[in-house]
């Protein structure tokens, strides 16, 4: 299916790897130029080349720490600057550490809440006005299952992505007749190196090895295996074409149906 998205400009975040490369790669395949960032510039280089061998007209790393309200701001100048604009936005970083509710300091929320939550919808902000004026925008965070069933030992990041997803219902509220729309993407199991790291955690807890823990998770979900990055992607490029418009305000899961509730 031809998308409709040449010509279209997007800024992914954390794209070198992961689900982030995923959606980028998905983009490219459809013909959109890209800004892909990171915090390796020899890593960005590499999939920004990749990118453009992989269908974008243009793609370009530009280095950017999501801790850095600073460089957050660069990150999207820079963006503006490389492409012309911005149409795309895709929100993603890497999650805090592994722990439970009674294991939280203050000073860990302190360090992620910019990182999570402040400084993704700085960077939003900076870019929406664009968007509302050419009557066409989309704004998608890449979150977690967490965001609708805590998940066990990931108490940081279930308490601080909840305050994304009222932020994205709010805004999609906001800006949905202007043409912009505003989704999160919730990806359950799927084999990254965050889901390795997750799982390693778990297995040393119960002092099992990692293999074990990975079978056991796996059982767990109804399709009876965890994810690739390859399914992952594809659904950013729909939802970034006009087939999506009337998609806004949503948690949209790939998750093996591992959620139980609606």
């Amino acid at each position: 299916m031809d998308l409709g998205l040449r010509g279209k400009r997007a800024l992914v975040m954390g794209a070198s790897k992961g689900l982030g490369r995923s959606i980028a790669d998905s983009l490219a395949a459809e013909g959109v130029s890209l800004v892909v960032s990171g915090r390796d510039q020899g890593s960005l280089d590499a999939a920004a080349a990749e990118l453009r061998a992989a269908g974008a007209p243009a793609a370009h790393g530009v280095p950017a720490d999501v801790a850095d309200g600073a460089g957050i701001d660069r990150l999207g100048e820079e963006a503006v600057r490389l492409l012309g604009g911005v149409d795309i936005l895709v929100l993603n970083h890497g999650g805090p550490p592994p722990g439970t509710a009674l294991e939280i300091t203050e000073a860990q929320l302190a360090e992620w809440f910019p990182r999570m939550v402040l400084h993704p919808i700085r960077l939003a902000m900076k870019l929406l006005p664009a968007m509302r004026a050419q009557g066409y925008g989309r704004i998608m965070t890449v979150g977690s299952t967490g965001m609708v069933q805590p998940i066990p030992n990931l108490a940081i990041s279930n308490i601080l992505r909840a305050a994304i997803v009222g932020w994205n219902k709010s805004l999609s509220g906001e800006v949905a007749a202007d043409g912009v729309t505003c989704n999160i993407l919730a990806p359950g199991a799927i084999l990254t190196d965050r889901q390795l790291e997750t799982q390693g955690s778990l297995a040393k807890k119960r002092g099992i090895p990692v293999e074990q823990q990975i079978r056991e998770r796996a059982t767990q979900i109804p399709a009876g295996r965890l994810g690739t990055k390859e399914e992952f992607g594809p659904m950013a490029a729909f939802l970034a074409s006009a087939h999506g418009a009337y998609i806004t305000g949503n948690i949209i899961r790939i998750d093996g149906g591992i959620v139980r509730s609606f």
